[in-house]
């Protein structure tokens, strides 16, 4: 398999599906295509339909948009575990999955993630706000129920969605709750994290929309 990714400084829908495949050692080739321009990057029009990142290649298919790309690698790898193993319990780990996938907008044009920005506080609308509290909250009920460290105990697909979310609450100084330190201090103490995180920071491309 071959991800193609971009910026690891930015590119937070790359990191999601780069973070399982690493978490769960799952063999794959990685493609760095950088987007320092203002359009993105014309070259992602060679591997991807919708000319954006990132985009899976195994063999003759081609998967495109980070979640399912994450549907497909736990689809092929189901010894690694993916999705929680109950049907019930699947059923509202897609749920959350999706609820990333879909929503959070404000949160996530006000306040882009980016792996070398000093945490501080910058003046966000209300909107903001309430992603952030809604994120508290479910991350909040899943370690409750799961008892952590992660969303639904063991790594998933979940957590790779909210994996740039870590990184949003914590620079821009957003979540101060328990739940919240509890599972970023989780997702950052992993292996895979701490790899994506310093090779972000040693990037030298810069997106001017990106630098809040």
């Amino acid at each position: 398999m071959k991800l193609y990714i971009g910026n690891k400084k930015y590119s937070s829908w790359s990191l999601r599906p780069w973070l399982a495949l690493k978490v769960r050692n799952i063999p794959f080739e990685e493609v760095l295509v950088p987007f320092d321009m203002e359009a993105g990057n014309p070259e992602f029009r060679k591997f991807s339909p919708t000319g954006k990142v990132p985009c899976l290649l195994d063999g003759d298919l081609t998967v495109w948009e980070s979640l399912a790309i994450l549907e497909y690698v736990a689809d092929k790898h189901p010894e690694a575990h993916l999705w929680p193993a109950g049907i019930a319990e699947r059923a509202i780990a897609r749920a959350v999955a999706h609820e990333m996938h879909g929503g959070f907008g404000a949160l996530r044009n006000s306040c882009p993630m980016n792996m070398s920005r000093e945490p501080s506080p910058i003046d966000v609308p209300a909107a903001v706000h309430a992603d952030a509290a809604r994120i508290e909250q479910l991350w909040s009920e899943c370690l409750q129920k799961s008892g952590g460290p992660f969303l639904f105990g063991e790594f998933t697909n979940v957590d790779a969605m909210y994996a740039p979310v870590v990184n949003r609450l914590e620079i821009y100084c957003l979540g101060a709750s328990d739940a919240v330190q509890q599972y970023s201090n989780a997702m950052k103490s992993l292996e895979a994290w701490k790899e994506w995180e310093q090779a972000g920071r040693a990037e030298t491309w810069y997106v001017a929309e990106d630098e809040v």
